[in-house]
């Protein structure tokens, strides 16, 4: 029975965030617009390749988000 109750109020707590995100954020009940480097991708490919070129005095060349690129330096071990 408690088992019951806790989940009914986890997926209530989902929906009532849910609800709450699309009015605030998606719907702008209190104003305002979606920055334009947000919403151009021209603005955010530019922007991805200026951080690519951004020139590293020290260490390998790495990207400098990695997450986007899925291209992860990993290194062997050293028993060479």
């Amino acid at each position: 029975m408690a088992a019951l109750k806790i989940t009914g109020a986890i997926a209530a707590s989902f929906v009532v965030a849910f609800t709450c995100d699309y009015f605030i954020a998606d719907r702008k009940i209190f104003g305002g617009t979606t920055p334009g480097t947000v919403s151009n991708k021209e603005w955010a490919q530019e922007t991805d390749k200026k951080f690519q070129a951004w020139p590293r005095t020290a260490g390998p060349p790495v990207v400098m988000n990695p997450i986007s690129r899925q291209n992860f330096i990993v290194k062997g071990s050293s028993e060479e």
